[in-house]
């Protein structure tokens, strides 16, 4: 039976990943630090069948002692402080989990168990504006935001690890990939949630920046598949991770109002508050290394992925409605 060790499992791809790999035969572990320890919503359909170790991304200890414990085959980096406005506000902090925080891991598996495979996951916000589109491998980092620069210094930390140590290390280059289980503050999210509450009653307006800001989105679930096959091939390497098409934030809106049977322009509303002063142009992965070497291409296609995810928020929100009710006629009764 392998072993992994996932950090960021409670986080949308940590989920995803560790049912991939329970559905493998693999042996799961999960660092999750003390401050999140209640946050196990998105693992609580797994049960006992992930182990969970208190460790933290700050502290060199507690890495250590989670690679000694669970002995992993695999270990993937998932966490970091992901949210691109916060790193703005707290750039120190995006810093030490980010961008620190892999060198500590990196150290922890050089030092404990150097056999194991490392995947880290690295970001096309490291492009921030490039000079070509798509990118690919090669394509020179211009990180335009804290959150950028700090995966920036994680992927060559990785790849230096690589070389200097000969570790497998692999950073996969992920774009934008969503699910039911993204964060409500991210825009594709936020785009179908808000249609999903419009068609049920529960809200009269979308306040949105800039329509015309483009995009490559994929489904989380096709994305840790990616991760997976990287740490599976027989020499470590890097890879983009994408669906390797465009869509603007525009074609997202009409797609999610289309579904539910609405006319978007009577609902839209565009707020200067939310464009992004660095906003890249043009972020879209070219996935032929990926998929000549991996065998790998997203099963689901941009409309696929947003009907999924409207759906998903119909649902919930549905349920939601209901559970109040259902509380109150139990009180009254």
């Amino acid at each position: 039976m392998k072993k992994a060790l996932i950090t960021g499992l409670t986080g949308q791809d940590g989920s995803y990943l560790a049912e991939l790999l329970l559905g493998k035969g693999y042996q799961v572990f999960g660092l999750v630090r003390r401050s999140s320890g209640s946050n196990l919503d998105r693992i609580g359909h797994l049960g006992d069948r992930i182990q969970v170790i208190s460790g933290d991304l700050l502290d060199q200890t507690s890495l250590m002692d989670a690679i000694a414990i669970s002995q992993p085959d695999e270990v993937y980096n998932l966490a970091s402080q992901s949210y691109i406005p916060t790193s703005w506000t707290q750039p120190s902090l995006t810093a030490e989990y980010t961008a620190l925080g892999v060198s500590r891991l990196l150290e922890a598996i050089r030092r404990c168990h150097p056999d194991a495979r490392f995947y880290q996951a690295s970001s096309s916000e490291v492009f921030g504006q490039p000079d070509v589109s798509p990118q690919n491998e090669r394509t020179a980092f211009r990180p335009r935001n804290p959150y950028g620069a700090a995966k920036a210094y994680a992927h060559w930390m990785t790849t230096n690890y690589r070389q200097q140590y000969n570790l497998y290390a692999c950073c996969g280059i992920t774009y934008t990939h969503e699910s039911p289980r993204r964060g409500a503050e991210f825009v594709f999210r936020k785009i179908t949630r808000t249609a999903a509450m419009i068609k049920l009653g529960l809200a009269s307006e979308l306040r949105l920046g800039n329509l015309d800001a483009q995009r490559d989105w994929c489904y989380a679930k096709d994305a840790v598949k990616a991760m997976w096959l990287m740490l599976q091939q027989e020499q470590p390497d890097d890879y983009i991770i994408a669906s390797g098409e465009t869509h603007s934030v525009k074609e997202l809106v009409q797609c999610a109002f289309n579904y539910v049977g609405l006319n978007w322009q009577d609902y839209v509303v565009i707020d200067p508050s939310f464009y992004r002063p660095d906003e890249p142009i043009q972020l879209v992965g070219n996935i032929a290394k990926t998929k000549a070497k991996l065998r790998w291409t997203p099963d689901y296609s941009f409309e696929q992925l947003v009907e999924l995810m409207l759906e998903s928020d119909l649902q919930q929100l549905s349920q939601e409605a209901i559970q109040p009710k259902v509380q109150l006629v139990s009180q009254l009764n």
